[in-house]
């Protein structure tokens, strides 16, 4: 866009006035479906990582099975980043199947692999297409819900992870059953449920539109009001939010929000305005994903092979203590997830992040000392995680509201990566190479873990942006916004930069 010209619309306005409706859950599902993926591969590879160890399937090492998840972790570092910086420029919708796309190869390759390298590739690809989704689709998601329900519907999201993670150990106990399914053929099964899933998927995003918002910050208002006026159809006959009237309605009193297209956002602006205009905003967002990642791909790896090793659980059981766990993760976002909207934002983060660190320096000593089961080890982890999960969820929540819409995307890929990077990278090897010693000594893993997570709530409390029920354009204007108006062009503050 060469021409500089302003246009004003209220589309975002009318974006957070809908009433919730069958289209919000069509969002739901086909977007969602990205941390349902996400769970299935990360927990199929910790589910049947003992049995990748034995001579009839690939004849893994404990370490080469945390190498291969570091793998899968560096490719969606690099997906994020790609992804992300195309989503940005050509928009939410058009990633959506690309990336799906290559994920279905990556997950049916995976399949097929024959040894450790042709593991360690092709879940390096699997990786880079779920880094590539949640760029593209967290920002779609936030653009789409109602301001009001942001927060809970943002955590529920990024939750059902853990259904993915409850299919996966679900579906590993009779694969990994050698009564069933020959030792060679059940591993590989599990592996090509995922591909299963996303090609079902690929169906459902067709009825998922362009992001109005991305569309008007593009120059494209006419695009935008065809969209928004058939979402507002979608939604007719819906109870409308108490003391509400729906949008473009005589006496609407509606926000409105002018846009100057043909503004260039170049590398130079994103870097300006992530370390100077909101530095601090982007400090608190590196310290949030960084401890979760060290905390989640440290953790969620070596629970299986703690199983074990250290309790004797066999191969073919663990897939039920980890379904136990998965189902602490699932319940924690989805049960706390109103009070992000309600309590607010910077105390539920931080009260979050600091229940996760303090359970678990609580129980390490039980664990360093041998005062654990199988089975209390696993209730002992599950309430831990309950908090844990919302927790890490909150953290994609806050990157993904409170910088520029023109950069939203490539923020959560910028944070995803470089908070994997730091914190989340090196946690399966290190994790691994700690389990291979055959003592104790993973507790100090532990340990570390919670101390992340103590900082992080310490970070939070500091510098956390109370952005619930606020619209996305008064969290942060976007780049290309001239002034807001309320209702009419008088233009209003912008909230100082942090």
């Amino acid at each position: 866009m060469t021409d500089s010209t302003t246009l004003e619309t209220d589309i975002p306005a009318r974006l957070d006035r809908l009433p919730w409706s069958a289209f919000h859950w069509l969002l739901v599902v086909a977007l969602g479906v990205t941390w349902v993926l996400d769970g299935l591969e990360v927990t199929v590879v910790s589910a049947v990582g003992n049995a990748l160890l034995k001579s009839t399937t690939l004849a893994l090492t404990a370490a080469q099975v945390g190498t291969a998840q570091t793998g899968y972790l560096f490719g969606a570092i690099g997906g994020a980043l790609f992804f992300g910086h195309l989503t940005d420029r050509l928009g939410r919708k058009k990633l959506f199947t690309v990336t799906l796309l290559i994920y279905l190869a990556g997950a049916m390759l995976t399949a097929f692999s024959w040894n450790f390298y042709s593991f360690a590739l092709f879940r390096l690809i699997t990786g880079m297409a779920i880094g590539g989704e949640y760029a593209a689709i967290n920002s779609a998601i936030d653009e789409l819900i109602p301001a009001r329900l942001r927060g809970r519907v943002d955590l529920a999201i990024n939750g059902t992870f853990w259904l993915g993670a409850m299919a996966g150990a679900a579906v590993s106990v009779p694969l990994l059953d050698a009564q069933l399914f020959p030792e060679w053929l059940g591993w590989r099964l599990a592996f090509g449920l995922g591909a299963l899933v996303g090609l079902a998927m690929i169906v459902a995003r067709r009825f998922v539109p362009e992001s109005p918002r991305w569309l008007m910050t593009h120059g494209r208002l006419d695009e935008a009001e065809k969209i928004m006026a058939s979402i507002e159809e979608r939604t007719a006959g819906h109870a409308l939010p108490p003391g509400k009237e729906r949008a473009g309605t005589q006496g609407g009193d509606i926000q409105r929000v002018r846009i100057r297209t043909g503004t260039h956002v170049g590398f130079g602006t994103i870097a300006h305005t992530m370390l100077v205009r909101y530095r601090t905003r982007a400090l608190l967002g590196l310290v949030l994903i960084a401890s979760q990642a060290f905390f989640y791909n440290g953790i969620s790896f070596s629970f299986p092979l703690v199983l074990g090793q250290f309790y004797g659980v066999p191969n073919d059981r663990i897939g039920l203590y980890v379904f136990a766990m998965a189902a602490a993760n699932f319940l924690g976002p989805l049960l706390l997830g109103p009070l992000f909207d309600t309590v607010g934002r910077r105390r539920m983060i931080g009260g979050t992040y600091a229940l996760s660190g303090v359970l678990i320096i609580a129980t390490l000593p039980l664990f360093l000392h041998h005062g654990l089961t199988a089975q209390s080890q696993t209730l002992v982890w599950a309430a831990t995680f309950f908090f844990a999960s919302a927790a890490a969820s909150a953290g994609y929540l806050t990157v993904s509201e409170v910088f520029p819409l023109e950069m939203r995307a490539l923020a959560i890929a910028l944070f995803y990566a470089m908070g994997t990077a730091i914190g989340g990278l090196g946690a399966p090897a290190l994790f691994g190479k700690l389990l291979e010693s055959g003592t104790r000594s993973l507790g100090y893993g532990y340990l570390f873990g919670a101390a992340l997570m103590l900082l992080a709530a310490g970070i939070e409390w500091t510098l956390g942006i109370d952005a619930e029920k606020k619209s996305l354009e008064d969290i942060t204007p976007p780049l290309s916004s001239e002034s807001r108006a309320q209702p009419a062009s008088q233009p209003v503050s912008e909230p100082a930069a942090r």
